[in-house]
């Protein structure tokens, strides 16, 4: 399959990047260092270019009946300038991807999802259509940048580039508004590493100019491009799910702690049998761990009991920058899911022991 590229892969490779294939596009990984990025995320301001994201616009009087549908979170508690996390449900039990939803207004949403999934949702979403005309879909992600200004600096390195007062915007909502001289760019206050932040959606023809911008007003603020390397070990830190590792299309959403998201006050897909799944309980969840003895979990390693009996595997594992120590997450059978319960991940042919913690590993 050919890859596709972002609009500011120049820019991207004049600033030292290396590029590689993710998620079907060549994308950043790394200017730097992944520790010294990470860092800087954490203690004061980076930016991501994350425009290989996709975006969908649903507009008409239909379009909450058909996102009540096919997404488990209840949109109806939405309002303009809100973002709700949530999950689109398949029919065996599994989860076809996980997104966000913006209420532009009570007749227009945008579902922002995941790079590798675009073409799987978009024709997932048409596939639910039964609203016919009340109803308009456009997929927009070919034309749509999104830049993520994270960290505790993120305000105030933003705050000159529009008359919104940043600092004082809730999270996850938005404002369509003016931002460095651009007019109906989307300023949202979400973002996938838990320092807090921003992120940003523009055309495709203003990318250059808004990414140069922010670079400019983030100077004084130590700014720098962070790469994807840096933002899996953020958001791993505050026990994100990674779709593709932690979730897919056959593992339940209620086994990945996506309860909280799944709400069974309306039907949507799949409710009924994901209701009586909670109701006779679970046999796993996905938990966080963190080793005890020295070394590093990486994906697909097993995770074992005391006797080195497999319980399951690790999905995500890296050694966490600020806590100095492996962590990871994994599937395991409930009665190992308890924190402070005891288990092994066996690296190479040695057990090492580790902790299920609770989530997030590093504590806002």
């Amino acid at each position: 399959m050919e890859l596709k590229h972002v609009p500011l892969e120049k820019i991207h490779e004049q600033l030292g990047a290396k590029m590689v294939p993710f998620a079907g596009f060549l994308m950043p990984v790394r200017y730097s260092s992944d520790i010294e990025e990470h860092q800087t995320v954490r203690n004061g301001v980076g930016i991501f270019d994350v425009s290989h994201m996709g975006e969908f616009i649903l507009k008409g009087e239909k379009a909450i009946d058909l996102i009540q549908k096919v997404s488990a979170n209840d949109a109806s508690l939405l309002y303009d300038g809100k973002v709700q996390y949530s999950y689109l449900p398949n029919s065996e039990g599994g989860v076809v991807d996980d997104l966000l939803i913006y209420q532009i207004s009570n007749i227009e949403y945008m579902l922002v999802v995941n790079a590798s999934n675009i073409e799987k949702d978009w024709n997932w979403i048409q596939s639910q259509n039964e609203f016919g005309s009340g109803l308009e879909m456009v997929n927009i992600s070919d034309g749509t940048c999104l830049f993520a200004v994270q960290g505790p600096l993120a305000a105030q390195a933003l705050q000159p580039l529009t008359d919104v007062l940043l600092d004082s915007m809730s999270y996850y909502t938005f404002e369509k508004t003016d931002f460095a001289g651009f007019p109906n760019v989307i300023v949202s206050a979400t973002g996938y590493t838990g320092a807090g932040g921003f992120e940003i959606y523009v055309a495709n023809e203003q990318a250059e100019a808004v990414w140069k911008a922010i670079m400019k007003a983030g100077e004084p603020f130590g700014i720098k491009p962070i790469g994807l390397g840096a933002r899996d070990t953020l958001r791993l830190e505050m026990g994100y799910c990674l779709y593709g590792n932690d979730v897919d299309d056959t593992v339940s959403p209620l086994e990945a702690g996506l309860g909280w998201v799944t709400k069974f006050t309306k039907p949507f897909i799949n409710s009924e049998s994901l209701e009586n799944q909670k109701k006779e309980g679970l046999k796993r969840k996905l938990v966080g761990f963190e080793l005890v003895d020295r070394g590093i979990p990486r994906s697909h390693y097993e995770l074992c009991d005391a006797d080195g009996n497999r319980i399951g595997e690790v999905t995500s594992g890296t050694q966490s920058p600020t806590l100095s120590k492996g962590i990871g997450m994994g599937y395991v059978p409930t009665e190992y899911s308890k924190p402070g319960s005891e288990i092994y991940v066996k690296v190479r042919d040695r057990l090492l022991k580790a902790q299920v913690v609770k989530l997030p590993f590093v504590k806002k």
